[in-house]
């Protein structure tokens, strides 16, 4: 690769149709819950073709949470939980990528819950890099991390008849992402 390619600014689009965004969460002790968020926003730019040192940017837009039942839904984008009404949209901007092996990153960054922002860490496989039939430069990533949810005041709960919680306290995320860029 040349030098002028290493050091150029590239800008990376979100290709939303290979990608999702996804959580999971313990129900009543004994199961998970899934979910995902179907409408969200990502603004990568890198150094050349490199993913250290990226900058990332997301936006998710709360209201477009889907756990495949609308009740549970709605429960989720009201007071008890996101208050989507008064804070719509949950952000992540990275402060940090760190390579850790030939197939593995480490992102560091703040996440904004509702009115709350908490330093996070990704781990983030590294799915490789192609060019397209039309092309474009296309790199994939799987990311994973998990938050408690009690830290950004979604701590709505019951109490189960043996003691446990309803809704458990921590929270998996988990993303997987597929960005272009032109050649």
């Amino acid at each position: 690769m040349e030098t002028a390619m290493k050091n150029e600014v590239k800008t990376w689009a979100l290709d939303p149709t290979h990608s999702s965004v996804h959580f999971a969460v313990k129900h009543m002790v004994i199961s998970q819950t899934k979910g995902s968020f179907e409408n969200y926003k990502l603004n990568v730019t890198t150094s050349g073709l490199e993913f250290e040192n990226a900058s990332i940017e997301l936006e998710i837009d709360v209201k477009s949470i889907d756990t495949k039942m609308a009740d549970r839904d709605n429960h989720l984008r009201s007071a008890d939980f996101f208050d989507a009404e008064k804070y719509p949209v949950i952000r992540f901007v990275s402060t940090e990528m760190k390579k850790t092996n030939e197939e593995d990153y480490l992102l560091k960054g703040n996440i904004t819950i509702k009115d709350v922002t908490k330093p996070i860490e990704f781990k983030v496989n590294y799915g490789g890099q192609v060019i397209d039939p039309w092309g474009n430069i296309r790199s994939g990533f799987t990311l994973e991390s998990s938050i408690d949810r009690f830290d950004f005041g979604l701590t709505w709960n019951a109490l189960i008849e043996t003691g446990g919680a309803m809704v458990g306290k921590t929270v998996k995320l988990q993303a997987e992402i597929e960005i272009v860029t032109p050649k």
